[in-house]
């Protein structure tokens, strides 16, 4: 299987390859046509072409939005767990459980909620003598988690009753009893006090094992904990990163509880609104249907798309931000400028929703401020376009009252307005340390507050160092060398479930070529297109060269985003010079995107076999499937 893994990989670059020497020798033939419509948008010069929706995109973009949000969807996870939660309250607080007599205990089961510590599991015959017989841990990465406990398996000898006692302030969810015969003993052959009552009160909840769809993994433990702290005005344990990306997520647990689908929804639907924004982009850029539907289609199976927006980590809140921003950045610097009376209602309106947007992003996590250095270059550069070609006109006192006009909306929607939005966004933790009302927000503490907070997440993300078997590095990143691994679990008869966060593999590659073919473009035929596309990948990517604390691949998420724009730039470039543009076209996005359902079980955890998912495993000892 390996021999075979090599075979396709071989066959995925030449197929790489193969279309981009087309691509390349395309380029090269004269058009003067194709000349005329590329060149008339250099620079960010004035005026630029703006492609508007029309109604024959209204079709395409249906299908791959309700495609994506079925398979999304899909298995994304249970929407049931345990909700009511059994309090100890602090150090020595202890549940007792009477149990059938002479009862012999093969394994206890239990659902962890809010807080850390251990509880001590004990068993007794008499009910007034103990025995010290389990540790039940609930560590920071056991959070809202199926787990059992470690039971002597040499014990036979019938058990009375249990206690269960906590070592600090613990919350739990449902405790599942199990007797010689391997079933939970019903609630109702057990007696406990009313306090005890809600470890026993969703007991048809409990299931056979943890798995990814009844608990936490990777980095929910984090978010989904402090999303829900949030929602019980709790000081929040995760403060490594701002909090409107948690309090995003906590809106899907409020619609359909504290469970699997609940907290993974937000994530989903996000990804699914990226689709819409991304169509208009393209279509905005290029002008065609065929090429928006392409590129839409190949982002939303895209492998690090699909497997990032369904887990309860916040990079999708920022990813969706960032499409935005540089989408109304775009139109902003498109805008008809020559209608004096409707300037400022056609600028104004989309620079202020990239501020906004901006803000948002900032506001959920702080890969979005490397995205806003982009926009600033964008602005700049236009600004200086704009400006020269007034100024050539004889319309320089013109371009000094707009300059102005520009700098003073742009310091109220990049700076005061995401500022605003950024302290609002600590109001829970502000709740949460006593404090209320509007008056809040003028109160020292709470500056302190976020200024404090602001303080540690540098130093932390400074000094995350520590070692990971999935870490990679940015070089990795852009080869699709070192995919992460969220999820293992090995299954009878040789299965097991298993889904990594990486691209797809013609679209990682691919979009790499396209993305030197961008280089290209910009400094032989000065295209501004292929310079705004460039511009918003590298300020998504440089600043994780420079960081030195640990990464991993889906830090190359927000990438994807540019990786796919040049692809379709590159299409576009085929469709204006080729005549037989639409066969290596159609070719390439139906390549890519049969990629996806060949993929899909390493990708979503469905079961397969090993030997399958070692046939996917295209670069050994690299891809960990």
């Amino acid at each position: 299987m390996r021999f075979l893994a090599v075979i396709c990989l071989i066959l995925a670059i030449t197929a790489v390859l193969v279309f981009f020497v087309y691509y390349f020798r395309v380029m090269r033939r004269e058009s003067p046509a194709a000349d005329l419509e590329e060149n008339e948008n250099t620079l960010f010069s004035y005026p630029r072409r703006r492609f508007p929706m029309t109604r024959s995109d209204a079709l395409p973009l249906a299908i791959i939005v309700l495609l994506y949000s079925i398979v999304a969807y899909i298995g994304l996870g249970n929407s049931y767990s345990p909700e009511n939660f059994c309090s100890f309250e602090g150090k020595g607080r202890y549940v007792v459980v009477k149990l059938p007599e002479g009862t012999i205990l093969t394994r206890a089961q239990y659902f962890t909620g809010l807080h850390t510590g251990n509880y001590y599991l004990q068993y007794s015959v008499d009910g007034e003598n103990y025995t010290d017989v389990s540790t039940m841990e609930q560590k920071y990465n056991d959070i809202f988690k199926w787990r059992d406990a470690s039971l002597p398996l040499d014990n036979f000898d019938p058990v009375n009753y249990v206690r269960i006692i906590a070592d600090t302030r613990l919350d739990m969810g449902e405790l599942a009893l199990y007797g010689w015969d391997g079933y939970i003993i019903p609630a109702e052959n057990l007696g406990f006090d009313a306090g005890a009552a809600p470890l026993f009160d969703e007991q048809e909840l409990v299931p056979i094992k943890n798995t990814y769809k009844n608990s936490t993994y990777f980095d929910e433990i984090y978010h989904v904990r402090t999303a829900y702290e949030h929602m019980e005005n709790v000081y929040p344990y995760e403060v490594s990163h701002p909090p409107l990306g948690k309090l995003i997520l906590s809106l899907g647990i409020s619609i359909f509880g504290l469970n699997p689908f609940g907290w993974r929804f937000m994530g989903v639907l996000f990804g699914i609104l990226m689709l819409p924004c991304l169509y208009v982009f393209i279509k905005n850029l290029f002008g065609k249907t065929k090429i928006a539907a392409a590129g839409t289609a190949i982002f939303a199976f895209d492998f690090m798309h699909y497997t990032q927006t369904r887990i309860a980590t916040i990079d999708t809140y920022g990813v969706f931000f960032i499409i935005l921003m540089f989408l109304f950045m775009y139109r902003y610097i498109t805008a008809p400028r020559d209608d004096p009376f409707a300037t400022r209602s056609k600028t104004t309106l989309p620079l202020f929703l990239s501020g906004l947007c901006f803000g948002l992003g900032a506001a959920s996590k702080w890969i979005v401020i490397y995205g806003g250095a982009g926009l600033a270059i964008i602005w700049l550069l236009f600004r200086i376009a704009r400006g020269r070609e007034m100024i050539r006109s004889g319309r320089a006192w013109e371009h000094s009252r707009e300059l102005a006009l520009d700098i003073t909306q742009c310091l109220a929607f990049f700076v005061v307005i995401p500022g605003v939005i950024y302290y609002l966004s600590y109001w829970r933790y502000g709740t949460a340390e006593g404090m209320s009302g509007l008056s809040m927000l003028l109160d020292k503490r709470y500056l302190d507050l976020v200024i404090d907070n602001q303080k540690f997440m540098f130093s932390y993300h400074k000094g995350v160092n520590d070692t990971h078997p999935y870490s990679s590095d940015w070089y990795q990143w852009i080869v699709n060398g070192r995919p992460i691994l969220y999820y293992l679990e090995s299954l009878p008869r040789n299965f097991k479930s298993a889904f990594a966060c990486f691209m797809n593999p013609l679209v990682a590659w691919g979009g790499l070529v396209a993305m030197g073919a961008m280089v290209v473009r910009v400094f032989k035929n000065r295209d501004a297109k292929a310079l705004l596309i460039l511009i918003g990948y590298l300020t998504s990517l440089v600043p994780w060269i420079i960081i030195t604390r640990i990464t991993f691949a889906y830090h190359y998420f927000p990438c994807l985003i540019f990786i796919v724009l040049a692809i379709c730039h590159v299409f576009n470039s085929l469709r204006l010079r080729d005549p037989n543009w639409k066969r290596p076209f159609y070719a390439a996005t139906a390549a890519t995107l049969a990629l996806f359902p060949l993929f899909y079980p390493v990708l979503s955890g469905v079961a397969a076999p090993r030997w399958y998912e070692t046939l996917l495993a295209w670069i050994p000892g690299a891809w960990p499937f």
